[in-house]
């Protein structure tokens, strides 16, 4: 089942709490932007100094014949676009290092967000789409703000520094020349109001399309056996044709804006030449002041039309920023109690006193279950699909709380306890093993990267694997790949069994480790699960009723309740819905 964007188009941020969440990540480099505004501030200077020496240089040294001035001038000028040069590539570099080590702290906080979020949230997400913030995301605020940063900043000090030059050259003509600010003002707030909607959508598609593009990845060998493909193919171009879609719109509003800009830009300068003209023939201003001011709007509007144009593509980053912003306003996971103690060590007495639990809202998935297990005891949890025996497994490692009544370890609340404590004194073996692409060693080492080699080999071999690992060509060193898939499923148990050993646990988590596996693997497995039961207590989720007949006490669950409790034997003479179930999978019908 495909599960559906965990965020909704209707959730957003507002630009401007966006963009502070952003500025806040640079507060750490007070020091180094203190020292690049004043890198900025230089190279404004030599920029603004430029056009003034052009315009004093023809009013008084071309007009009156000075030539040697003049090339005394040209070398001025020469020292002041270098120096302002080698400014702006100091200043580019200093806020390009910046910027690369911010996103790499925003890189880290997205992962470490994703890593404190609860089990409920991937419930109800898809990974691609995480994925997508981590990397697409990042990468378009990287592509926008990066480098693009450094010129943005030396534009508007340079614009400022431009201003100010031409209100103290000429004021009438220096304020005809800010008429068209207004104007770029306003068409830069609209098109960037419309590019931002567009843009929110392309982050979004992209997401949706990173999300189907892994789905589609881990599933292939099943789409391929069932003929899906073709079906596949025609998901993915309605997505791919969406993200599209929604590029060409935001790419439409962004090539209309900035003709716009550039217009503005020519009635700006056609404006000079006609106030300038008509100031320099009533003698309120110079052929120099006119050419100084000539240079001063190209300076004048190039600057605006880089912002203009940043602003507008700014959107897509602020997109992402809020996409980002959105994932670290999810609810973390289960938080320490503020006196939460560590959990001593454990003996392995659980207790479920009368505990209620729901997922969703009006849907609880436990109710009013009690039970007493005691150290070392083997609890099997039996039931259909559904019935709540991972939501017992799930409370009992607090990965979520309970909603009414309490479970006890050695008679703790496991609520008083910090989450880590408890979970380290707890082992667990899955049907689904999950191995890292690393070593052999390193995955038995999951849980335990302390352990010494021997430690791992010691626990290999009470895991029946020892011998299967050294028959590899690099034995314990031997990499596995993605998700162990060089190895056969039972193999995969073994060493999900030596990773139990390994952590010692007191309480142990069984999810049937034995149903897809091959009867010789199967032996090894039940083997290395024997001794790991031995002076444990122990929970299996069964799904072969036959793994559970030695248990001290045998759950039946049923829709969310403890229907039935005993051994296996009393459970079978009782004749009820535990005897049903071995009677439909050994034929002994009752």
């Amino acid at each position: 089942m495909i599960k559906k964007n965990i965020f909704r188009a209707k959730d957003t941020l507002p630009s401007y709490q966006t963009l502070r969440r952003f500025l806040q990540y640079f507060l750490p480099y007070r020091q180094d932007i203190l020292m690049t505004m004043g890198l900025v501030i230089a190279g404004a200077v030599c920029q603004a100094t430029g056009p003034f020496l052009v315009g004093w240089s023809i009013d008084n040294l071309i007009i009156r014949g000075n030539w040697r001035g003049l090339m005394q001038m040209l070398i001025l000028l020469a020292v002041v676009y270098v120096t302002g040069s080698l400014i702006i590539r100091s200043q580019i570099r200093q806020i390009g290092w910046i910027m690369q080590r911010l996103l790499g702290q925003l890189r880290r906080d997205i992962f470490t967000k994703i890593q404190s979020l609860p089990l409920g949230f991937f419930d109800r997400s898809q990974s691609g789409d995480l994925m997508s913030r981590l990397l697409n995301d990042v990468s378009t605020v990287e592509q926008t703000f990066g480098m693009a940063i450094a010129q943005i900043i030396g534009n508007v000090f340079s614009l400022i520094g431009i201003i100010i030059a031409m209100l103290l050259l000429n004021l009438q003509l220096g304020l005809m020349s800010n008429l068209v600010v207004p104007l770029m003002i306003f068409a830069t707030g609209l098109f960037a109001s419309w590019a931002k909607t567009r843009f929110r959508v392309t982050r979004q598609t992209i997401g949706q399309l990173s999300a189907r593009f892994e789905e589609d990845i881990n599933s292939i060998r099943e789409a391929q056996a069932f003929n899906r493909i073709e079906y596949n193919m025609q998901q993915f171009d309605a997505l791919n044709a969406a993200n599209r879609d929604a590029n060409v719109q935001a790419v439409a509003i962004t090539s209309a804006f900035l003709p716009s800009i550039d217009f503005l830009n020519t009635v700006g300068t056609a404006g000079v030449l006609v106030y300038g003209g008509y100031l320099t023939v009533k003698g309120e201003a110079t052929v120099g002041t006119v050419t100084s001011f000539l240079i001063y709007v190209q300076q004048f509007f190039q600057p605006i039309q880089i912002l203009s144009q940043f602003y507008t593509q700014a959107q897509s980053a602020i997109a992402g920023l809020e996409r980002i912003f959105l994932l670290f306003d999810e609810p973390a996971l289960l938080q320490n109690a503020p006196d939460a103690i560590e959990m001593p060590a454990i003996q392995g007495e659980v207790k479920f006193e009368d505990v209620t639990f729901g997922y969703a809202h009006n849907q609880l998935a436990l109710k009013g279950a009690n039970f007493h297990a005691k150290p070392g005891q083997m609890i099997a949890l039996v039931g259909a699909t559904g019935a709540g025996k991972s939501t017992i497994i799930n409370l009992i490692l607090r990965f979520y709380d309970v909603l009414g009544g309490m479970i006890t370890v050695d008679n703790i609340d496991i609520r008083r306890v910090t989450q880590a404590s408890l979970r380290r004194q707890i082992g667990i073996v899955l049907q689904d093993t999950i191995l890292l692409s690393g070593t052999v060693a390193e995955n038995i080492a999951f849980g335990r990267k302390d352990a010494t080699q021997a430690e791992i080999e010691q626990a290999a071999q009470i895991a029946n694997v020892h011998e299967f690992i050294t028959s590899l060509p690099q034995g314990y060193a031997t990499r596995l790949g993605e998700q162990g898939t060089s190895l056969s499923q039972g193999q995969q148990q073994l060493i999900s069994i030596a990773r139990a050993v390994l952590i010692n646990p007191r309480i142990l988590i069984l999810d049937e480790a034995t149903s897809s596996i091959d009867t010789r693997t199967e032996a090894l497995v039940q083997e290395a699960l024997a001794r790991l039961f031995k002076d444990r207590t122990s929970f299996v989720i069964a799904h072969r009723l036959s793994t559970v007949i030695n248990a001290d006490q045998v759950l039946v669950v049923e829709q969310g309740k403890i229907v039935e409790r005993g051994t296996h034997a009393e459970l079978i003479a009782k004749q009820g819905v535990y005897a049903n179930l071995y009677g439909l999978q050994f034929g002994t019908f009752v």
